[in-house]
């Protein structure tokens, strides 16, 4: 039994097809959706979602949002989100380095520019995860 699977970001429709199964980094863990799935309605966390549409899996970097699963269609409405195969591995793994240079060097008591370094790094280590790099 497939799923019918569309990402939606606020620029583009990033993924749109059958799948046979489907991970999502939901903000509670990762969370499985094969054919069949019960009704449920979940936030999604900053992350790699998987989707396997025949033998091989795609991975898919959102940054957050939220997915529906009703009746074999799981409608995943996020902040962004790009295919690793469309993110350059060495230019991910770049912006890993400097967010997480960011991170080291912020100051502790400057709990903005903190906040939003760390946002950087969740960002920057989901694109690199879903082009295939290792963190």
């Amino acid at each position: 039994m497939s799923l019918t699977v569309r990402v939606i970001a606020p620029d583009k429709t990033v993924w749109d097809a059958e799948a046979e199964e489907i991970i999502l980094p939901s903000t509670t863990g990762q969370l499985g959706i094969l054919g069949g799935h019960a009704p449920l309605m979940t936030a999604l966390d900053i992350g790699v979602m998987r989707v396997r549409p025949e033998k091989e899996w795609v991975a898919i970097a959102v940054m957050g949002g939220f997915a529906e699963v009703d009746n074999d269609e799981v409608t995943i409405l996020v902040r962004g989100a790009e295919q690793g195969s469309n993110i350059d591995q060495d230019e991910a793994r770049s912006a890993f380095e400097a967010a997480q240079t960011a991170v080291n060097t912020v100051s502790a008591d400057d709990r903005r520019a903190s906040l939003q370094a760390k946002q950087e790094l969740r960002r920057a280590r989901a694109r690199l995860q879903a082009a295939g790099g290792a963190v």
